[in-house]
């Protein structure tokens, strides 16, 4: 997209205006009506719209004595201190030298200390970082993996939160509400947790993946690890990834819309079990709840992870 001008697009219909300094108003009245505007704008902006702007002051003059003035210094806050850095040793919260954020998603608590995540979440990370839902930062281990499943089982130091409830039943359905909570395209949308609404469009994944469930509800990058819950406010599955649509429109000419995969709960509540963790179970009887309570009890147990390498 080209870029707009400062004076609102006119600067070439009116020429004289700006580049009295340098040309003379009928030269360049000539210039923009032949069909050049492009060389016109690069008349008025090459150089930074020189004419519109005074020149710069001529430095100050070195007094007696030899000693140069004193050069600007930024201004600094009220009160004298120097604008604050980012939280950490130095900006994106990393020590000098040490790993460094690469990549961020959501992970939830499923026991006392323990946070469960996706493995391509955790894979490859020299250290785990997470932020809980009160702002504690606190340091991560993975402690077991399942890359078939996409799970990873992390080990915190410190408490992430409360544990959340899996559910024990009755069996998922085709068109049942389902509830997102994580922390997407972070650094560009929201800083704060994210939540989104859908329905389990298919109970089985891409290719008939029997592990996973095909859901509506809106995810993008980030979100992976994070709790999928019923309308009851139980996890039955862990948000994995979205349809490529982009590969997807290049092979079939169509964009689908609103594909998206979610581990199913069964799986990730046997992955726990396998590595020593018993998973709270809860049957989803009770009346459906409104999204707005679902996202009440997904908040102090959804926490933000960041890969560091």
């Amino acid at each position: 997209m080209a870029a707009s001008s400062p004076s609102g697009g006119r600067a070439c219909s009116e020429p004289g205006a700006l580049l009295t300094a340098t040309i003379p108003p009928r030269q360049a009245r000539a210039m923009c009506n032949l069909s050049l505007p492009i060389a016109c704008c690069l008349l008025l902006f090459g150089s930074g719209l020189a004419a519109a702007q005074k020149p710069p002051p001529l430095p100050a003059p070195v007094p007696q004595g030899g000693k140069p003035p004193p050069l600007a210094q930024a201004p600094a806050e009220p009160g004298g201190k120097p604008p604050p850095l980012p939280p950490g040793n130095t900006p994106f919260g990393a020590v000098p030298g040490g790993p460094r954020p690469v990549s961020s998603g959501t992970g939830f608590v499923v026991a006392p200390s323990r946070v469960l995540t996706n493995h391509h979440v955790a894979n490859g990370c020299a250290e785990m970082r997470i932020r809980t839902s009160s702002g504690a930062e606190l340091s991560a281990t993975v402690a077991a993996t399942d890359q078939q499943r996409d799970l990873a089982l992390l080990t915190v130091r410190g408490d992430p939160g409360p544990v959340l409830s899996f559910r024990s039943g009755p069996e998922v359905r085709r068109g049942e509400g389902v509830v997102t909570y994580g922390f997407p395209l972070s650094g560009i949308l929201s800083s704060g947790p994210t939540l989104t609404t859908g329905d389990v469009s298919a109970l089985a994944g891409l290719r008939d993946n029997a592990a996973q469930f095909q859901i509506s509800a809106p995810v993008q990058p980030g979100n992976s690890g994070g709790p999928l819950f019923d309308l009851a406010g139980n996890v039955m599955g862990v948000i994995v990834s979205k349809l490529n649509a982009q590969r997807i429109a290049q092979s079939t000419g169509d964009i689908p819309q609103n594909v998206n995969f979610a581990v199913k709960g069964a799986e990730a509540v046997d992955f726990l079990r396998r590595n020593g963790v018993q998973p709270r179970m809860v049957p989803s009887t009770i009346p459906p709840r409104s999204a707005a309570e679902v996202g009440e009890v997904a908040h102090p147990s959804t926490v933000f992870l960041r890969c560091l390498r």
